[in-house]
Order: C-alpha cells, then sequence, then structure tokens
C-alpha cells in the first residue's frame, strides 16, 4: 500500500466536464497524465484550449505538472488512476456502464501492484466493487485489495457555474481498506480547498452521491407538478412561489426542464439497482415521469394557445430560444429541449432553433438539430424562451418581440420576461 508522496504520480482518465478541471488541479502539485481517448479532445488541451468552458487557457497554464495523452502505454506510469468518463443511460432508461468498463480495461492493462484506482463517475451503490473490480482483475491478472486498491470520490461538478469550482465544493471520498480510504481522503485534501467528508465505506460514497441529484430531482418534479395544477387554475405559479419563498424554510425550486447529466439521469441508477433487489420504487419513478414529461406539455400549452387565437399550428414557424441543459453553458448532454423540438415537428410546426452557446456540428452529431446562426425579423408565429442564456436576458422583451409576427406567442419557460411581456409562463 503506497502513501502520498513525491513519487505518485496520478493519471485522469476522461477529459470532459469532470476530468478535466480535476487533473488541472492535480497538474498543480502532483505530476499527472490526463488521458482521454478523443485525440482531437487532447490536441484541442494541447493548444491551450476547452471547447467546455469550465477551465480558462489561463487556469490551464497553471498546471504545469499536467501533461496530456491519447496514449495508453504512457499510463504506466502512473500511480494512481482517476476515472471520471460518462455513466449515461440507454433509450430504455437503463444504466449503460459500456464507457466505465472500457475505462477499466484500459486502467486494468497498465495498473502494477500497490497501484490505486480512484472512481467518480456517478454508479449505483455497489457498481464500484461489483462491475468495475472484476474488470480490472480480469485484465490486470492482480488480486483485489492484495496487489491493487480501489477508492471512490463522487464528482461534484456543475457546469457553467464559476462560483461553485472543484476546490471549493467539500469532496466525498472513500476507500477499499481503511488505509486505502485515508490515502484518498489526504489525496483530495491536498487539493480541495473547502476539505472532505471520509464515507465509511465506498457504498456509502456511491449512495450519498446518487441521492444527491435524485433529491433534487423530485423537488423539481413537485414544483412541475404544482406548476401544471395551478396553470389549470389559472393562478401564476411564480407568484405563489414567491409568496410562500417569504418563510424561511421553504426550498426555492422552480419548474422548468430537467436534464443535463445528472439530475435527469442518476435517478435511474438507484431504481434500477431497487429493482434488481426486488424493490419498486415508486416515488422517485413518478417524479421522473413528471419531469420526462414536462417538453410535452410545454408544446401542448403553446398549440392550444395558438388555437385560441386560430392559428394554424402545422405549418406555423416557431422559434426556440436556447438548447443547452442550462443557462450560460455550452453542455448540450440530454437537454430535454430536444423533446418540445421533437414534438412540436410531430405536429407540423417549422422549427428554428438558436443558441449562441451551441457548437452546431456537435448539435448536429447528437441530435439531428443544426441551429440558425441567428434569428429573423418578423419571421415566426411563436418563440419559446428554453435557456435563460444572458444573451435572451439582454434582448428583452422588445428584441424577442421583433423576431416575431404582428400575431404571436411568446412562451418563457425561464421567468425572464416579465408576466406582461409573454402569453405563457410555465
Amino acid at each position: 500500500m503506497q502513501t502520498l508522496s513525491e513519487h505518485t504520480r496520478i493519471a485522469v482518465i476522461g477529459l470532459g466536464y469532470v476530468g478535466l478541471p480535476l487533473a488541472v488541479e492535480f497538474g498543480k502539485q502532483y505530476p499527472t497524465i490526463g488521458f482521454d481517448i478523443n485525440k482531437q479532445r487532447v490536441d484541442e488541451l494541447h493548444g491551450g484550449r476547452d471547447h467546455t468552458l469550465e477551465v480558462s487557457r489561463e487556469e490551464l497554464g497553471l498546471a504545469n505538472k499536467l501533461i496530456y495523452s491519447a496514449e495508453v502505454e504512457e499510463l504506466r506510469v502512473a500511480t494512481v488512476y482517476i476515472v471520471a468518463v460518462p455513466t449515461p443511460i440507454d433509450k430504455h432508461h437503463q444504466p449503460d456502464l459500456t464507457p466505465l468498463k472500457k475505462a477499466s480495461e484500459i486502467v486494468g492493462s497498465v495498473i502494477k501492484k500497490d497501484d490505486i484506482v480512484i472512481y467518480e463517475s456517478t454508479v449505483y451503490p455497489g457498481a464500484t466493487e461489483e462491475d468495475c473490480v472484476p474488470v480490472l482483475e480480469r485484465v490486470s491478472g492482480l488480486k483485489f485489495n492484495d496487489d491493487f486498491f480501489v477508492g471512490y470520490s463522487p464528482e461534484r461538478i456543475n457546469p457553467g457555474d464559476k462560483e461553485h469550482r472543484i476546490d471549493t465544493i467539500i469532496k466525498v471520498t472513500s476507500g477499499s481498506t481503511q488505509e486505502v480510504a485515508d490515502f484518498v481522503d489526504v489525496l483530495y485534501g491536498s487539493i480541495i480547498a473547502a476539505g472532505t467528508h471520509k464515507a465509511s465505506s465506498i457504498k456509502v460514497a456511491e449512495a450519498a452521491k446518487v441521492i444527491e441529484n435524485t433529491q433534487r430531482d423530485l423537488n423539481i418534479a413537485l414544483i412541475n407538478e404544482l406548476a401544471v395544477i395551478f396553470n389549470k387554475m389559472g393562478i401564476d405559479t411564480e407568484a405563489v412561489l414567491k409568496a410562500s419563498g417569504s418563510k424561511w424554510n421553504f426550498l426555492p425550486f422552480r419548474p422548468g426542464l430537467v436534464g443535463g447529466h445528472c439530475i435527469g439521469v442518476d435517478p435511474y441508477y438507484l431504481t434500477h439497482k431497487a429493482q434488481a433487489i426486488g424493490y419498486y420504487p415508486e416515488v422517485i419513478l413518478a417524479g421522473r415521469r413528471i419531469n420526462d414529461g414536462m417538453g410535452r406539455y410545454v408544446v401542448s400549452q403553446l398549440v392550444k394557445e395558438m388555437l385560441k387565437r386560430r392559428m394554424h399550428v402545422n405549418g406555423a414557424k416557431v422559434l426556440v430560444l436556447g438548447l443547452t441543459f442550462k443557462e450560460n453553458c455550452p453542455d448540450i448532454r440530454n437537454t430535454k429541449v430536444v423533446d418540445i423540438i421533437r414534438e412540436l415537428k410531430d405536429y407540423g410546426v417549422d422549427v428554428d432553433v438558436f443558441d449562441p452557446w451551441v457548437n452546431a456540428s456537435e448539435a448536429e452529431q447528437e441530435y439531428g438539430i443544426t441551429p440558425i446562426l441567428a434569428p429573423t425579423t418578423g419571421t415566426y408565429n411563436a418563440v419559446i424562451l428554453a435557456v435563460a442564456h444572458h444573451q435572451f436576458c439582454t434582448l428583452g422583451a422588445s428584441g424577442i418581440k421583433s423576431f416575431t409576427k404582428p400575431e404571436h406567442v411568446i412562451y418563457d419557460l425561464k421567468h425572464v420576461l416579465s408576466a406582461e411581456d409573454v402569453d405563457i409562463r410555465l
């Protein structure tokens, strides 16, 4: 079992929204290899650019002990391997551990005696030891907790958030033995200014991560359901929430689309494991159904309003402002704006999508959507303000209305505009 020393060499596997900021922080203090199978991503970082905008050129430059590589053989020098790859779900809402297992195969091909493998990817409780460790053993030929060890320290990255950064968020840590747990805790404690919380086991750490976003998912589902109820009653949901928010312990959640790499995905990891052990998680899945149905609900509201005004829906031209899963961030992973776009097209609507934050080729490859370069003045029968990018806030009501025809409907999902300036608010 190794100790933290000048001989510690770190490899971070996966240089996305989670892995890159982590590699940069470690690379300020320890010899670190940032590894990604995408050579284009590695070349981009060699050039001092991060297209996710999570790390600036200046911050990349501060990590003077960090190198980037797409070559597996270069990983052999590491003593600590940190896996930070995506853990998505498939079309049936089942966990897809393929990236995690492939990353484990890569690590298994290079680990040595006494090396430590730490997982950061969100999983269900038990996945590290039940799904990943067997892969490491099979590929390496080494024995778990004799020849190599594992830890789990779940990521808490919030894309686009410039206030809550990796070093300012308390880090949960754990290890496969008490000695490894101590090592992992000291390792992360050396780069995390906010401190650490050492969990009693890997499963506890895994469970803690997966319920963080499950809790948020359920809270948002409650507010979404309340919004549907209040809309049917003709009551302004935002006005209700502001009134309720005057009490000190009222939680400030707002209705909306629930997408992204975490909140719309993580609960399915927990429900999968629950059902595997014979328990049907009714409340969690009910919340998921509500949130997954919000895109369809938004379109139904828009269509009803257009019909009330005797506007033709089939063939109408609608502008959707925003494609990312959240504001002021280029991340389109699991964005639920796509649900709105697809539902509109099912009605025969001609949809334009405008998002100044999005890489057009990425949107085309991921969803078959090609964002327009700019909206055309006086063109649209309806506008859906789906994401609260600062550019749209700056446009204001007059700027957004300049895109519309005289008879139009404006639907503000994010409450960017005042109630008087829009026709529908969620």
